[in-house]
């Protein structure tokens, strides 16, 4: 089993840490603060935009990792430098370049998107990430470099912190009884991406050479509106000894929330992306499943193991 070296130890990056040691490989994840290294994982203080920095600790690795997960309203100050950089190392280096993406590049959908996709983005993040993975694809067709990609939809599962996650920052609101706020239109069908599914993924295209040089959608359970979601949720919390009433879900209006956005540069930045919440917005992760045999975790048991990430209190 080979090296493999996770830029990130967020969400995304601890759990794919995991699935990779799992599978008995060595890991290695690399963070600006570091961390406590296990016989499992090893963590080293490492800058993601120092590119030379990344080759070092990446020299003799089968693939890097880029999991990197800037301030959502930094994306195009704070992107740029680092995917040039982890590109650079990866070239340095030999290792595949793995970058966990989203589904920004697309702009607005007509259907369900499929990594054939046009990349159609208008607003400043979709652009941001469309020419990072222009940029990867132009050096791994120069022959410079191997790359792959995978996009998932919003994550979900009890690894997933609230304020990463549309489903998992409603689960105190949902035990108490109160209405869950959503953005957009609650009743719009939504994939969502079951962080391990995500983790399972990323895995297996930096350990398979038919991923390279083509982007894969992460397998998704069949879509779920919002309020669909939060109902399952909040009936899967709910026992005899801690009952939850159904869930009741609200809508907050675009007008408060372009409002909150002249202080607030998340809120600004959701407002900016409003085509994602106001129409369905669904995956298709047929080509992953039939390449690699990935299929998505049953969502009763996404459901079941988000809804036991927030205990009943006494």
């Amino acid at each position: 089993m080979g090296l493999h070296v996770i830029v990130g130890k967020g969400p995304v990056g601890t759990t794919t840490a995991e699935v990779l040691a799992g599978r008995g490989h060595r890991v290695r994840v690399l963070s600006r603060s570091g961390g406590v290294s296990t016989e499992a994982v090893e963590h080293r203080r490492v800058d993601a935009a120092d590119a030379g920095a990344v080759a070092a600790a990446a020299d003799g690795a089968d693939a890097l990792y880029n999991a990197v997960n800037p301030a959502y309203h930094r994306w195009a100050t704070d992107w740029p430098p680092v995917a040039t950089a982890l590109l650079t190392a990866a070239e340095r280096t030999g290792a595949v370049l793995v970058t966990m993406a989203n589904l920004y590049v697309y702009g607005r959908p007509a259907g369900p998107m499929t990594p054939d996709s046009p990349l159609a983005a208008t607003d400043v993040k979709g652009r941001v990430r469309i020419a990072m993975w222009r940029e990867a694809l132009a050096a791994h067709e120069a022959g410079r470099v191997r790359v792959t990609e995978a996009r998932a939809a919003d994550f979900v599962g009890p690894q997933v912190p609230a304020e990463h996650s549309h489903l998992v920052r409603q689960l105190p609101a949902l035990r108490r009884g109160r209405r869950a706020w959503v953005v957009g239109d609650p009743d719009a069908l939504r994939s969502w991406a079951y962080l391990p599914d995500v983790a399972a993924t990323l895995a297996t295209l930096g350990t398979d050479e038919r991923a390279l040089g083509r982007a894969w959608h992460v397998p998704s359970p069949p879509p779920r509106s919002q309020r669909q979601a939060l109902t399952d949720l909040a009936a899967a919390m709910s026992s005899p000894a801690h009952p939850v009433p159904p869930a009741r879900v609200g809508s907050i209006p675009w007008p408060v929330l372009r409002a909150l956005g002249l202080v607030s540069p998340m809120l600004r930045e959701v407002v900016a992306v409003r085509h994602q919440f106001d129409q369905e917005y669904v995956t298709d992760a047929s080509a992953t499943t039939a390449t690699f045999g990935l299929t998505a975790t049953p969502w009763a048991e996404v459901v079941a193991a988000t809804a036991a990430s927030s205990p009943a209190t006494a």
